[in-house]
């Protein structure tokens, strides 16, 4: 019995329509949200994710700042238009485009974005508060995933939970968010021993090691919920995830595809965790 596919796009056009309706409550109080995005050199990548950042903005009603600087732009220039960035009261969300150009250093970027200003979620504040179980924005490809999980209408309580991948970007603050939601989580990594009979014991599969096809059908437990965060470019020139997904979906019970899944969610979160920020500041 083949995996009920889970829809990001239809996920993600309910939270953006939530946001939306959020942006026209704080208009009634003389609040604009506003997403500033800097993108640092050409990275043809990059520009497509900005891109999709600014028609998601205006979508949902959001202003956006998009500041596009050189290739050669220097460390210490950009963190002067952080620095001006974070001293402007309408500016709500700051958001620094990865990859840098090599001779900016991206932990001191993000570490200079102000935690509350920080819609991306990666500053060491914003890590700290969610590990430690205290409000914050979250990541928004972890909570893509999680708000993904939760529609399935399984609750993570109680069950086991495996996370393939470490980074700092989805694969800790997923585990802490599935930690938060009282899920049993095992994280593994390159150097894990026997990560396929982990990954089969898995009630939660998440894959996001940027491996194309790497969680094979075998991995994949009977009746899991399967999401995977990859976006690769195949041997074809086409979109896939780290998860084979033929095999995978006739064994899994909820599967994500790619493209169509995380990533959509992800841009979704970044619209809800930038309404987030400017309801923080009229708040505070």
């Amino acid at each position: 019995m083949a995996a009920q596919i889970i829809d990001g796009k239809a996920l993600a056009a309910d939270i953006k329509a939530q946001v939306r309706a959020g942006v026209q409550q704080l208009a009634a109080a003389g609040v604009r949200p506003c997403l500033a995005v800097l993108l640092v050199g050409d990275d043809p990548a990059s520009a497509v994710y900005v891109a999709g950042k600014e028609r998601d903005c205006a979508e949902c009603g959001i202003q956006s700042r998009m500041l596009r600087l050189p290739a050669d732009t220097t460390q210490q220039q950009l963190l002067g238009h952080l620095a001006r960035l974070a001293a402007d009261d309408e500016v709500h969300g700051i958001l620094v485009q990865l990859p840098l150009p090599a001779q900016i250093d991206p932990q001191q970027v993000i570490a200079a974005i102000p935690p509350h200003k920080d819609v991306d979620g990666f500053t060491p504040a914003n890590m700290g508060r969610l590990l430690t179980g205290q409000p914050c924005l979250v990541p928004c490809t972890p909570a893509g995933c999680l708000a993904m999980l939760k529609s399935t209408g399984l609750s993570p309580a109680g069950r086991r939970a495996v996370v393939v991948g470490r980074s700092n970007i989805v694969g800790k603050p997923m585990a802490a968010l599935l930690l938060a939601n009282d899920a049993t989580v095992t994280v593994c990594h390159s150097k894990t021993q026997g990560l396929a009979g982990l990954c089969a014991e898995a009630e939660i599969l998440v894959a996001a090691v940027g491996r194309p096809g790497f969680i094979t059908g075998d991995m994949v437990r009977p009746g899991a919920v399967v999401i995977d965060v990859g976006i690769n470019r195949g041997q074809n020139g086409k979109l896939c995830g780290d998860v084979d997904f033929a095999p995978a979906a006739q064994k899994a019970g909820f599967i994500t595809p790619v493209p169509g899944g995380v990533g959509l969610m992800t841009r979704a979160m970044l619209m809800q965790n930038t309404l987030r920020a400017a309801q923080m500041a009229l708040e505070a």
